[in-house]
């Protein structure tokens, strides 16, 4: 990227902008924008301000253009309101009245101007080490602050701030830490998030006709009938999911295998399934905001089954549903391929799990129900 589609870049990030914007905007891809932002961490370069006194390109300009006419330093120093000495001097150390050249004296004032504070990780290695020690050890930068103060409180050469260590830790030219402790903070992220970041107002996949949580009939909410259920995928590694249906009374667990999570895919699936269940037990589907049921209405048709959707971002709201899961999880753990699981792997697994000793809470129900 030319610098200054970087320094957009930087501005779009400092405003908050995710990078799919970011790349649109830049017509990169995404993966680009991403480089530059791990270059630095996801922490913006302060932008540089030059001095009053020092002088600018404009002034290297006029200066290259005034010994190329053959005037004297003093009277170059004249038109640009700067002391005969300054221009002396600079023009001395770029090589003089006859390679001087405004470009490459910008260049150069620019790359001397450089000049980082080390960090206290770089100075002080017993720190720097112990800062890793307490990392690995899945403290948080704060954590670490403050036990610092505690611990060597009449010891400065021991003191940091929290912000010198998220700066060490994501930001990878300085190498004072494994980039790879990382994944020992909370959110686990490789890079820092602008504090501005978010997909508020972003454009999203929305559903077409998602009827709300709030129109589901009250029968549902007070869990007084059976055939109210709760759907969602869990997904495993190698792009594997399956479907899992659970009646929201009963707990009953139906499983279903999936080739793929494409909406085309998962309705004639949900389909198969609602077929091999007794139509009386079907009345109603919850579901997240997941594009894989977009076609929502074809189920509809093909079933009679009433299909309502959970606000964004609650998961709350379909919570039989997501204990199921990770009851489900001690026998697919994530990371797992559950394409490697057939129907009838799935069909014992739901079996396992339906039949296990329900707490007193439960409802009792009738062994034809679970037939």
């Amino acid at each position: 990227m030319s610098d200054a589609m970087k320094e957009d870049l930087w501005r779009r990030w400092r405003d908050g902008d995710s990078i799919s914007v970011i790349s649109r905007a830049l017509d990169k891809p995404p993966g680009s924008v991403f480089t530059v932002l791990k270059h630095h961490g996801g922490i913006a370069p302060a932008e540089r301000v030059r001095r009053a006194d020092r002088l600018t390109a404009q002034d290297r300009e006029s200066i290259s253009r005034g010994l190329e006419a053959g005037a004297s330093l003093r009277s170059i120093a004249v038109s640009i309101g700067r002391p005969a000495s300054t221009v002396s001097r600079e023009v001395a150390r770029n090589g003089g009245r006859v390679k001087y050249r405004a470009f490459a004296a910008e260049q150069r004032a620019l790359e001397q101007g450089r000049r980082p504070k080390p960090s206290a990780l770089q100075d002080n290695p017993l720190l720097r080490q112990l800062v890793i020690k307490l990392l690995e050890n899945e403290w948080s930068p704060e954590q670490i602050v403050g036990h610092l103060r505690l611990v060597h409180a009449d010891n400065p050469l021991m003191r940091i701030s929290h912000e010198s260590i998220y700066r060490a830790i994501y930001t990878s030219r300085w190498k004072l830490i494994p980039r790879e402790l990382c994944t020992r903070l909370r959110t686990g992220r490789p890079i820092r998030k602008n504090k501005r970041n978010t997909v508020k107002g972003q454009w999203r996949s929305q559903i077409v006709g998602a009827r709300p949580i709030e129109e589901r009939p009250a029968a549902a909410d007070t869990r007084t009938e059976l055939g109210h259920l709760e759907g969602d995928l869990i997904v495993g590694a190698k792009n594997s999911q399956v479907a899992t249906l659970v009646d929201r009374r009963s707990r009953y667990l139906t499983m279903v295998a999936l080739p793929s999570r494409h909406t085309a895919t998962v309705i004639p699936a949900l389909q198969q399934a609602f077929s091999l269940m007794d139509p009386h037990l079907l009345n109603t589907l919850t579901w997240d905001r997941g594009m894989e049921l977009a076609g929502h209405r074809l189920l509809t048709e093909a079933t009679g089954v009433d299909v309502f959707f959970a606000a964004p971002r609650s998961p709350w709201q379909r919570g039989t549903n997501e204990n199921t899961n990770k009851l489900i999880r001690q026998y697919l753990p994530k990371g797992t391929d559950l394409g490697l699981h057939s129907q009838a792997d799935l069909d014992a697994l739901a079996a396992r799990l339906n039949n296990r000793p329900v707490n007193a809470s439960a409802i009792e129900l009738q062994p034809s129900v679970l037939s």
